[in-house]
């Protein structure tokens, strides 16, 4: 994986075109040409437009036909390093695999390809049992499914009615992932995100959820990828002290706490949790602060599965006080997209786009980008932060889904307004340096100073690049050496 920020989008909603229009955007000489070593395609599957944005594939080896074909993938990753996701959790009730199972039951070919409540507890579950159960929406994580000969199933369903567990232990379920893989790699794709692994193995008397054999299964499936050339990122929301053990056995992990602890420093004022973080973080990360979900809560909070309650990276008076902020900051509209208020939901996110949880103070926001682009591991944007966009309340009130309220479609005049705009304008001054100072190859550390100020630093040789934060008024600075040996200074 290049050293340098990647970009995270939907095909469809950056531009409104497909992937020949997406290429063009990013082609040298197109509005955001030159500016990203690598591009995650969020589901480009058929179709992108199910109940989960893509996220329950009917074909996952199938491009949308409105989005182009494989060989526009192919094209594209001529110009980019392309990440695409592999669902390993769940499918669409609209498969042809399912509407086989549901029309010949156990006759069909893909009678294993689905989990059934009686294949995780074959002597029945005790209320206990399901209860015990880590689910991320409320409710029961299984639904009653009837089949064509009039009896009936109950069906694993970890998210929502419409995306049926699959049965990841059974020979169908391998090979089903399997050829994943193996059209990713065909078609040039070098990086898959593994969306929702942390569900896929279910154990009796267990969360089912980051077990034991949970890693295990993802050692094996990596090595599969490895196997293609494949590099794998696994998507984990979980308490801190988890996600580094989980980072000692991936490639790639996302930096989820960073999200929450660079809103509660600028809100606060504080470096100190940031800087218990840094200490201790996994370096195999890609760091965010934004993406296709909301602004994780959970990875900086106490650990939610441990009787003991072991603390988190924040006290929860000031967790709950930092959600609040956001509230206060969007003017009501992520209370609007949050929790039981939108369909959808998610119980450890806020819905909100980054810009808006800061008040759309663009010192802050460029503060706030100049921390990630900083903190070692390799930085990803998501296209709404980059574009510094606001809370769509329209889609939101439109579709009722709370994560929408950050997943605008954009126009190209829409792009071509954000693009002049100063905030924009200075965020991919930033997003140039990190790809090209020579110092982001070197050694980091952290400066010394008060509480409220924060010093990152990158070295390598007489190169280097250092952010100097104030966290008390939001500002700072960025200083630089240059091929003359001068030093040159960008003002956030």
């Amino acid at each position: 994986m290049k050293n340098q920020v990647q970009l995270i989008t939907y095909v469809d909603r950056l531009g409104g075109g497909g992937l020949k229009e997406l290429q063009a955007l990013l082609a040298e000489g197109g509005a955001l040409g030159g500016l990203f070593g690598g591009v995650h395609l969020l589901p480009f599957f058929h179709p992108i437009d199910g109940a989960d944005a893509g996220f329950d594939p009917i074909d996952h080896t199938q491009v949308d036909p409105r989005l182009g074909g494989w060989p526009d993938v192919r094209a594209l990753t001529q110009h980019v390093d392309v990440m695409g996701d592999v669902i390993v959790n769940h499918m669409s009730s609209q498969s042809p695999q399912f509407l086989d199972y549901a029309q010949r039951g156990s006759a069909s070919p893909y009678a294993g390809l689905f989990l059934g409540l009686d294949d995780v507890f074959p002597d029945g579950a005790t209320e206990a049992d399901l209860l015990a159960i880590y689910r991320p929406r409320p409710g029961m994580p299984c639904t009653v499914v009837p089949l064509a000969n009039g009896s009936k199933r109950l069906l694993w369903t970890t998210f929502t009615p419409s995306q049926l567990d699959i049965n990841v232990q059974h020979p169908q379920g391998a090979a089903y992932l399997q050829g994943i893989l193996q059209t990713f790699a065909s078609n040039g794709i070098g990086m898959v995100r593994l969306d929702a692994v942390g569900y896929a193995i279910k154990k009796p008397g267990t969360s089912c959820f980051m077990l034991p054999e949970t890693f295990d299964f993802i050692d094996r499936f990596a090595a599969q990828a490895r196997a293609l050339g494949i590099e794998v990122l696994v998507e984990i929301h979980s308490y801190y002290q988890r996600q580094i053990e989980i980072a000692r056995q991936v490639d790639w992990v996302y930096d989820f706490a960073l999200p929450p602890l660079v809103l509660h420093a600028l809100f606060f004022h504080t470096s100190a949790p940031l800087k218990r973080w840094l200490a201790v973080r996994p370096r195999n990360a890609l760091t965010v602060l934004d993406t296709h979900d909301g602004i994780g809560i959970i990875d900086i909070g106490a650990d939610a599965a441990d009787r003991e309650g072991r603390p988190g990276l924040v006290p929860p008076a000031e967790l709950d006080a930092l959600v609040e902020r956001i509230h206060a900051n969007s003017g009501g509209g992520s209370r609007q997209a949050t929790g039981a208020a939108a369909s959808n939901l998610d119980l450890y996110q806020v819905n909100c786009t980054f810009y808006d949880a800061l008040g759309r103070n663009d010192a802050a926001y460029l503060v706030a980008r100049a921390i990630q682009f900083f903190m070692p591991g390799v930085p990803q944007v998501y296209y709404v932060g980059l574009l510094a966009g606001e809370n769509d309340l329209a889609l939101l009130q439109k579709t009722g889904v709370g994560r929408d309220i950050n997943r605008h479609h954009y126009t190209l005049a829409e792009i071509d307004a954000a693009l002049h705009k100063p905030v924009v304008a200075r965020l991919l001054a930033l997003i140039r340096l990190r790809n090209q100072h020579p110092a982001f190859g070197g050694e980091f550390r952290t400066g010394d100073g008060a509480d409220h100020s924060l010093v990152m630093r990158w070295q390598q040789g007489a190169a280097f690049a250092e952010l100097q934060a104030d966290l008390r008024s939001g500002t700072g600075r960025v200083q630089y050496s240059t091929d003359t040996g001068e030093v040159a200074e960008l003002q956030l």
